[in-house]
């Protein structure tokens, strides 16, 4: 609960995306307040939604109201607030301290109130923390926003010193009073976070080890991250463009890989990865440092290998973990095909890298903010009226900010804060039919928080595995219902062929991300990596993606080195194969059952964090640890792939 690290993220707090490839994970235990993950922009699929647009839209003013935390950043209720919350986390210490681990463990009536005081300190901090996340999402230029979240995260690390404690008293009770507690009925509503910590006890340091890595962290790998996080977002990348050279951000050149003009794409591809080369330097040695002080963290605290905290974090049996990327691996012919049939498409005899996001036809579909609050909310109607009517509040109640205005952080989160406090969803419309998808992917987010909000708040936060549930669900329905009102065979064409290679860098890429990982750690545990070690890595976990399909276009062997989720969060990345293939299989569910499916997925929506992943799977029919269950995932990808052929042949 209080542990900065807890080895690994354990609660999900806001899902950070970009095209619904992936993203990132802010987790807002009340110690583990890391501003760098709200700053990051996400951009794993090599699209770039998000990029600030400076041409007026539709979204144009739509923007959240985060007056339910404070009046703004200068607000003197927030130190007021921070003062008060030191001194109740004075009081907690001293009179909890030495109480949890006394012989024979703790009464059940004293663990139950130190936990609900807990819950509530724990809340308040959490408020504070995310005002300062949001306001700085919102507008990461004003430097009165970065030293409101550097402050509040200087703050956060004293506290947490002072509440380690508890947790670490937690695990010293002895196994047979703590499984006593835990199956007390007084203590059921804590009871999945009580059993959950107890997976930590043979990985938790002492305290004062604990109270050293938590300062060590703020000028050591926090400082690291926070250094990736600035030179990545500083870096502008020269595009010629309409016969202007044009310096553009990163979202920005990432969204011209999405160009009809294929000069304009490869230009985009080269100044993107020229422009990381002459940064490589700097990167490298970031990536270097990552690998290592990870290594270095698991050996301390005896983890058998570097995915073990992962794994452990997300209450996940490695075995899982494999049959699912060996089932991955097994489909990658299914991306195969998919990539020779756009090939064709496009009159080319192969896919270069810059080819891979290229549209097919000369469509443009536009979507203003009003028509995707219609569809969307339209979709969600047909599956359940409640889901349209808690996605309405969002839309009616200044939930979402959606202003691509200047200054904004890139991608797309939504933000679960709280039992007690709305979601909040950040994105930037720019009257797109992606934008369409991002706003229902961060909605179905949005709607999981909402359900989840019955759990108190040790159960609120999902994890990661089934993080992406509600959101990727959510695009699949809007998908259906708008591939069900299109009649132009290339307008379906198209559209299926978007949700498809959306899927694949979800599914595949995050794969290839992950065995990138693997790989790179084995090899900095041999010794420092060179940036073109890590480049010869990144190729060889891609080749087998790509296969004879698409060309490693010269210049990717740097693709490695601008993904933050490598640096803020390892091995996050599985966790996205894991959650498309599972909402690909309860969606081919929901295919076959019909209305009867809506209450289990409800159910399951408003478990939140209260079960396993596991648990919450078998509750509904399905067995993760079944080879078999991650094909059905594969057999719709296969559906829409066929689909897609048939339809190209009339092209």
């Amino acid at each position: 609960m209080w542990r900065m690290q807890k080895q690994a993220d354990t609660r999900v707090g806001a899902y950070v995306t970009n095209s619904r490839s992936g993203g990132s994970v802010w987790p807002p235990d009340v110690g583990r307040f890391t501003i760098q993950d709200m700053q990051q922009q996400s951009l794993l699929s090599g699209a770039g939604d998000g990029a600030q647009s400076t041409t007026a839209k539709s979204a144009a003013g739509v923007a959240w109201d985060l007056s339910v935390f404070f009046d703004g950043p200068a607000d003197p209720r927030i130190d007021a607030d921070l003062k008060d919350a030191g001194a109740r986390v004075d009081a907690f210490e001293a009179k909890y301290r030495g109480t949890i681990k006394a012989p024979g463990g703790p009464s059940t009536q004293h663990l139950l109130g130190a936990l609900q005081e807990a819950e509530t300190l724990q809340s308040t901090l959490i408020q504070i923390s995310a005002y300062a996340s949001l306001v700085y999402a919102a507008d990461t230029a004003k430097d009165a926003h970065r030293a409101l979240v550097q402050h509040i995260e200087e703050f956060m690390t004293a506290l947490r010193n002072k509440l380690l404690f508890f947790d670490l008293e937690w695990l010293e009770v002895a196994d047979e009073d703590a499984e006593r507690l835990i199956n007390d009925r007084e203590l059921a509503a804590y009871r999945h976070y009580l059993q959950s910590e107890r997976r930590f006890k043979p990985h938790t340091l002492s305290e004062p080890e604990e109270k050293l890595m938590n300062d060590k962290n703020m000028t050591g790998i926090s400082a690291w991250q926070k250094l990736f996080t600035e030179v990545t977002s500083s870096l502008r990348y020269k595009v010629e463009k309409d016969g202007q050279v044009q310096e553009l951000n990163q979202g920005q050149v990432l969204a011209l890989l999405r160009d009809p003009d294929r000069a304009l794409r490869q230009r985009a591809f080269d100044a993107l990865y020229v422009t990381l080369q002459a940064n490589s330097q700097v990167l490298s040695f970031v990536y270097d440092t990552r690998f290592q002080d990870h290594l270095v963290t698991n050996r301390l605290r005896h983890y058998a290998d570097p995915m073990a905290p992962r794994h452990l974090a997300n209450e996940i049996d490695g075995a899982a973990v494999k049959a699912m990327m060996a089932a991955v691996e097994k489909n990658f012919p299914l991306a195969h095909r998919y990539f020779t049939m756009k090939a064709r498409l496009l009159g080319l005899p192969k896919l270069e890298l810059f080819d891979q996001y290229a549209p097919l036809f000369d469509i443009k579909e536009t979507y203003s903010y009003d028509q995707a609050r219609e569809a969307i909310l339209q979709a969600l109607n047909r599956f359940s009226p409640e889901f349209s009517t808690i996605a309405a509040r969002f839309f009616n109640e200044s939930w979402i900010d959606a202003d691509p205005r200047s200054g904004k952080r890139g991608g797309a989160f939504c933000a679960g804060i709280a039992p007690d406090t709305h979601p909040f969803i950040l994105c930037s419309y720019n009257d797109d039919m992606r934008d369409v998808m991002t706003v229902a992917h961060e909605l179905g987010h949005g709607i999981h928080f909402y359900l989840s909000a019955k759990q108190n708040l040790f159960n609120f936060y999902m994890s990661l595995p089934v993080a992406e549930t509600a959101s990727v669900f959510s695009e699949m329905l809007i998908f259906d219902d708008l591939l069900a009102r299109m009649t132009d065979p290339r307008k379906r064409l198209a559209l299926i062929c978007g949700k498809l290679e959306d899927s694949f860098a979800t599914v595949f890429r995050q794969t290839v991300l992950t065995r990138f990982e693997e790989a790179a750690y084995a090899a900095r545990a041999q010794g420092r990596l060179s940036a073109e070690q890590i480049g010869r890595i990144w190729i060889e976990a891609n080749a087998p993606y790509y296969g004879d399909a698409v060309s490693l276009t010269k210049g990717y062997e740097w693709g490695w080195s601008y993904i933050p989720h490598f640096i803020n969060t390892p091995f996050y990345c599985y966790a996205y194969s894991f959650g498309e293939l599972l909402v690909l299989a309860l969606y081919g569910k929901y295919r076959r059952e019909g209305q009867s499916f809506v209450p289990q997925y409800r159910a399951l929506l408003e478990s939140g964090g209260s079960m396993s992943p596991q648990d919450q799977m078998a509750a509904i029919g399905i067995d993760i640890n079944d080879p078999e269950f991650w094909q059905v995932g594969f057999d719709e990808l296969e559906r829409l792939v066929s689909e897609a052929e048939k339809l190209s042949q009339n092209d």
